[in-house]
């Protein structure tokens, strides 16, 4: 499983000021992926300028407060990814200091946010990359949708507690353990080769 994280705090958009925020999050960085053990690798699903135009495209979509971003991209990954407060307000912050977001009404306590013409125009100049960040999340979610059945959890679950609680027992010897090395062979490529009814 992958963990994604965001860096909080204001010190994710240091050094930004008004007029420099074109062509943000370039260079895409490549997410994801295992270590020599196996082991998810903590990655940053954005730099700090993707999520910022991630951010001004659901904000360009319909005028949203910092809960519902973040409740937004949690949705759109089913689950898997959600940006934290810690780098979500200041961001908003930082788009409504730049000119690209204002507060036009408020939803109780809670202020809304819609996007300016400048920030329309920030999303025209990076339409490409924005789509392409918008696809990530998408396909995250999709990815997560394929791998988080209940029933293959249970499942999962089922064969773990079979094979400890065998393992556990005194009379386990090498051909009983290559014979259950076998099954599991013989049934991951049996998945491997199904296909869609």
């Amino acid at each position: 499983m992958f963990v994604y994280f965001e860096k909080s705090g204001h010190g994710c958009h240091s050094g930004m000021h008004h007029g420099m925020h074109r062509g943000w999050g370039r260079h895409a960085r490549h997410w994801g992926g295992r270590d020599s053990r196996g082991e998810g690798r903590r990655r940053r699903m954005f730099d700090g300028g993707e999520l910022r135009l991630v951010l001004l495209k659901l904000i360009a979509d319909e005028p949203r407060h910092g809960y519902d971003l973040i409740r937004q991209i949690e949705a759109m990954t089913g689950g898997a990814y959600a940006p934290s407060p810690g780098v979500v307000y200041p961001t908003i912050t930082l788009l409504d200091d730049m000119g690209l977001i204002e507060a036009r009404q408020s939803e109780g306590a809670k202020k809304l946010f819609a996007v300016t013409e400048a920030g329309t125009a920030e999303l025209d100049a990076n339409a490409e990359l924005v789509a392409t960040l918008i696809a990530r999340l998408t396909a995250l979610g999709e990815d997560r949708q394929k791998t988080d059945s209940s029933s293959i959890r249970r499942a999962m679950g089922n064969l773990r507690e079979v094979l400890m609680n065998r393992l556990r027992e005194g009379d386990v010897d090498a051909d009983m353990l290559h014979r259950v090395v076998a099954l599991i062979d013989e049934t991951a490529q049996k998945i491997e080769r199904l296909s869609p009814r």
